[in-house]
């Protein structure tokens, strides 16, 4: 699985209960909980603070967490109101069926290429979904409209993706973007229901990480901007 965030932290130890109250402490107490004290500039800075970080642990976010964060997910921009995704949460025991949705579509692709995956790969794949206690996987449900193009739809998804990652880190969690070569194998797409038309955009790992966040270096936008009056 690749990770959408080139420089993006991995953490292979374990989570525990305190870090995780010491980054929900961080974020009660941030004026971002409560609107009428935060700035502009706090706000600001506290979107700039996100980073992704894979194997996550214990504790993660609890069903109502996750409503809350899906609350601010289909929140995103959305021509015409055709809500064009859908949220999938797998955890517990679920993981292991995923991961063999995923072993299926690496040895369907490995066979395509006439070639065998080896025991280590067939294990590294089928354990991928325990990286995190709790996956959330991002579908697009795209409708046809005349006015609504597939990209713009497409589109909405990723930025409903954004809010679900940034509502989960407003209640402490910690989140990484992960899609791959695989996402969009048909073993997947079955997997979760998905049509040919369709994509699954996004597995949204979450947790809690016992690590500092790592701070993110600054990023030189001129070269990516133009104004134009």
């Amino acid at each position: 699985m690749s990770n959408l965030e080139d420089g993006s932290e991995d953490n292979t130890d374990n989570g525990n209960k305190q870090a995780h109250k010491s980054e929900a402490q961080l974020n009660t107490e941030s004026p971002i909980v409560t609107n009428s004290q935060v700035t502009d500039e706090q706000l600001i800075n506290w979107i700039k603070s996100r980073r992704s970080i894979g194997n996550l642990s214990i504790p993660a976010p609890t069903e109502s967490q996750i409503k809350a964060a899906i609350d601010c997910a289909v929140t995103a921009p959305d021509h015409k109101k055709l809500r064009p995704w859908r949220f999938i949460v797998t955890q517990g025991n679920a993981r292991h069926e995923l991961g063999r949705a995923f072993l299926a579509a690496a040895e369907a692709q490995a066979a395509q290429e006439g070639e065998a995956l080896s025991e280590k790969s067939r294990q590294k794949t089928y354990n991928m979904p325990l990286r995190a206690p709790v996956i959330i996987t991002v579908v697009t449900q795209m409708q046809v409209h005349k006015k609504v193009p597939p990209f713009e739809q497409m589109l909405s998804a990723g930025a409903a993706v954004q809010n679900l990652i940034l509502a989960l880190k407003a209640q402490g969690f910690s989140t990484v973007w992960r899609t791959g070569l695989l996402c969009n194998e048909p073993a997947v797409k079955a997997y979760f229901g998905v049509g040919a038309d369709d994509y699954v955009t996004a597995f949204v790992y979450t947790g809690s990480s016992p690590c500092d966040m790592p701070t993110r270096k600054p990023i030189d936008i001129e070269p990516l901007l133009r104004f134009e009056s």
